[in-house]
Formats: structure tokens, sequence, C-alpha cells
């Protein structure tokens, strides 16, 4: 049975964040000396790295739940939370990563090429890092954020130079094992080959590598035979070899109506144009054809009659006979020039530019949006600070709500609301989906906490009494000074002008 696996569907999950940590600092003679509640730990993330000596994608064919460790809870005394191991999964290269709607999401190509598949969650704040001096000693602190969740399908696309393209019992195999020291299985039954073999030739200077892939027979690019489950690996070659079979006995098949069918496969077969290699359609590449098994003499006289005609359609043709290796030589080296020239022909890859992006001084961040859905009117507020804040919420404690709703107010929330058309009681929802936090929105929002004897996030027994300067005492003394000199001088003014007694 073979275990060579190209295609997966990995479920991963990033670890969550710890959450942080209510205390308040105790010591003798210092029984409430201020929180010191520490943060969670982040949460780790999942990561694809291209490790050359992997080579397919069965462990994870066999295990495809993958799950980082989460952060850990924080603690009193400034004791931050120990962050969670990021899990790095080797894939081999050429592993494209798509999500399950077809988009591709990362090429990953050449050894260390990475792409974080789910992040970790951020861990949450201890109660000493939301203190402020309007809130001194917090009565909650923030939840760690949950990991991401995502789904991706993992498909490896062989990196190679030449593909040997034909229907089943063509030779491919046979060809690949006369030319290179690849030693693919050989029988003489159909589909013997059911995974891609690669093969390494040396033909003068030119090195360069050869897949043999499992045969075509028409349909192939719909899902008939084995054809559509492994056309991927030939994405990623610049030189095609079409492999014609001219000993074949079955009547109703000879070299042009195979290439003819080839050819229609090959264009028809939707590739991803997008990923490195595969920008140019399997039909517009540099391509040879091989007539194969010319040391039967049936064959010879076939492959003589067919060769006019093909090279009429403007390609090169090569009789040859893996058994008796007549004509491998020229064909190697033919391969080896076309390979050299598709290098040189080849786009020079650009060095690695760091880009900056700037955040724009309008940027808030966030979005506004009012939408309609069944009957309903609502306003969405779509944004990583919102969404992630929320999440982050515990709205079991009526402080923790009142701190969101500073939060959202300071970032403008309100304001976009407002000109959004929002009024009191309008419906609001804040992020995508069915974990969106919906709530009644209030301009000013009670919570319960304002009933407290000082303002929200404050403790009288720890609040500190302020006194006045000296500089603040001789600024009263001055206006007292001049209060008393002001009467004087209205008192003086109404002696003059002989206003001793009351009229009455």
């Amino acid at each position: 049975m073979a275990t060579f696996v190209d295609r997966v569907v990995l479920h991963a999950s990033g670890g969550d964040g710890g959450h942080g940590c209510v205390s308040i600092h105790r010591e003798k003679f210092k029984p409430l000396a201020g929180p010191d509640g520490g943060n969670g730990g982040h949460g780790g993330s999942v990561t694809l790295v291209v490790d050359p000596q992997v080579t397919t994608l069965l462990d994870y064919h066999h295990a495809p739940h993958r799950h980082a460790s989460s952060g850990k809870q924080g603690m009193g005394d400034h004791r931050q939370g120990a962050s969670g191991e990021d899990l790095v999964l080797p894939v081999p290269d050429g592993t494209v990563v798509k999500s399950t709607t077809g988009e591709v999401l990362a090429d990953l190509v050449g050894a260390g090429a990475e792409y974080v598949i789910a992040a970790g969650g951020h861990g949450g704040l201890g109660n000493a890092a939301i203190a402020s001096p309007r809130r001194k000693a917090p009565g909650f602190a923030l939840l760690g954020e949950p990991g991401e969740a995502r789904d991706v399908v993992l498909e490896l696309k062989t990196i190679a130079d030449v593909a040997l393209v034909g229907f089943p019992s063509a030779g491919k195999s046979s060809l690949v094992a006369a030319i290179s020291a690849a030693r693919p299985k050989i029988a003489d039954y159909p589909f013997t080959t059911l995974i891609p073999n690669l093969g390494v030739v040396q033909a003068g200077s030119a090195r360069y590598t050869v897949a043999d892939v499992p045969g075509l027979i028409p349909g192939a690019s719909e899902g008939k035979g084995l054809g559509l489950e492994f056309l991927r690996h030939i994405e990623r070659c610049a030189v095609l070899v079409h492999v014609l079979d001219c000993a074949t006995l079955e009547p109703d098949r000879d070299p042009i109506s195979d290439l003819e069918a080839l050819e229609a496969e090959l264009a028809t077969y939707s590739g991803d144009l997008g990923i490195e290699g595969g920008r140019v359609p399997l039909n517009e590449r540099p391509r040879l054809v091989v007539l194969n098994k010319i040391d039967v003499p049936e064959a010879r006289e076939l492959a003589e009659m067919v060769r006019p005609e093909l090279e009429a359609r403007g390609l090169q043709v090569f009789e040859i006979s893996t058994a008796s290796h007549e004509g491998l030589r020229p064909l190697t080296f033919a391969l080896g020039e076309l390979i050299d020239r598709a290098r040189r022909e080849a786009p020079v890859p650009e060095p690695t530019r760091v880009v900056l992006r700037p955040k724009a001084v309008d940027d808030t961040g966030f979005t506004v949006t009012r939408r309609t859905e069944g009957g309903r009117d609502y306003f969405q507020i779509i944004g990583s600070k919102p969404e992630r804040w929320v999440r982050q919420t515990d709205f079991r404690n009526d402080e923790a709500v009142g701190y969101l709703a500073d939060r959202l107010a300071r970032l403008g929330v309100e304001e976009k609301l407002f000109a959004a058309g929002a009024v009191a009681g309008a419906e609001v929802v804040i992020g995508a989906g069915p974990d969106g936090v919906v709530f009644d929105w209030e301009p000013t929002l009670l919570t319960g906490s304002e009933l407290l004897a000082g303002p929200r996030g404050t403790d009288m027994r720890i609040e500190e009494r302020s006194r006045p300067t000296r500089g603040e005492k001789r600024e009263q003394y001055k206006d007292r000074m001049d209060a008393k000199a002001e009467a004087r001088a209205e008192l003086w003014t109404e002696r003059e002008a002989g206003l001793w007694t009351d009229e009455d």
C-alpha cells in the first residue's frame, strides 16, 4: 500500500491566552498596599515550516487535529503567567496552503519558509496593569483571548524541472529508471505508478530533475482515474514530455490520438497560476514528444509513420527504447538545453523588502456600518481592538463592563455611532458571525459601579489625601489679603460719603 499523501485537511487551533489576576498586595503594617495582579501569558501559535527532510504529508493524514499550548494565568506579586509554546509543523518543500474554499493562502517554497495558520490568543491584563490614578484598585482583570481556530488544506506540488505525461503503461517509470538512479515500481498492468517519482538526470553540465506521475486517461481533469489527484505535481515543471506508447495493443489508440487526448486534459486542467512556477498554463509550456518502445518492430514502423505529422505541428520528436536505451542520450541533452533556457528566462527573484505601512491619521482601526437583516436594523462594529476587548471582558463583573465602556468611548465608538444615525436603545453588534456580542446601546452606560462611594475603580481605603503645597498656601493667603483690602477701601468710600447709619 502506498504511504504517499499529498493532500490533507488540517484542523489547527492556537493556544488560549491566560487570564489576568486580581490581587491586592498585603504585608505587615500594609494590609492594602495596592494592586499586584500579574498579566496572563500569550497562547502559542501553529506555524508551518518547510523541512527538506520531510517528503510527504502522511503525519497530518493520521493526526489532522493540531493544537498549540495555552498561556498560564497571571498570579499575585506581579508574577506574569508563562506563555504557551508555538507548535511548529514541518511540511515538504512545495506545499501550498489553501482555505477550505480553494483560496491560496501561502506557497511554501524553499527551506525555512513558514506560515502561521492559527495565531495564539493574547493574555489578559492583571489589575496592576489596569490601575490608573482614577482607578487605583480595580476589582477585575481582563480574560485571556481564545486562540484562533482554522481549517486549511495542504497540497503538495512536487518541485521538478521536467514532467513525464502519458497514458498508463506508456513507459514513463521505465524512462525515469533508464535516465536516472531512481528505481520506481515497474509492472505490466495499468496504474502501476501510484505516487510521483523523482529522478535526477546529469546530461553533460546540465543537471535537472524529472517527475513521473501516474498515467492520465480522458477525463482526468474532471476526476477520472488518478490524473486529477496528481496533475498538481506537474504545475511547477518548466518542461513537459509526452510519452507515447507505439506498441499498444488497444485497437482504438494510436500516438496521434493519445497526444490529442493528453493536450486536451492539460488545457482543461485549471491549476493554481499564482504559485511559484505555475504562472504559465500547462498547455503553453515547452513540450517534447517521445515515441517509446521502438525496440518492437511494429512500434518502430508506427513511430516512423507518425513522426512527420508530429513535427509538422512544431513538436520536437524523439524515438526511444527504455529496454535497449536507444535514443536516450539525445533526449537527455535536449531536455538539458530546454531547462537551461527556461532557467535563464525565469525572472530574477527580488530580495525581500521591508514594507512600512504607517497608520493613517484618520484611521480609527474600526468601522461602524448600519445593516438591515430579517426586518431588523442594527449597527455592526468591526475592528481588531473592539472585538478583542469584548472577548477579554468578564460580563459578570459590572466594573469590568464599565471599563469596556470607557475604552470604547475613548476609541471614538460613540462618535461613530452618532454619525451613523444611532440613537439611544439602538441594537449594536460588535464582531461578525455568531461570535458577535449584541447589546442595546446607551450613550451613558450605567453598570451599577456608580453607586460606590467614589468614582468607578477607586477605593476609599487606600485613597491618598493630598495636602496643599507651600506655594498654594501662599496664593491662598494673598487672595485673602487682597479681599480684605478691597473691603476696607469700600468701607472708607462709604464713610467719606456720610453713610454712617441705616436709612431706616
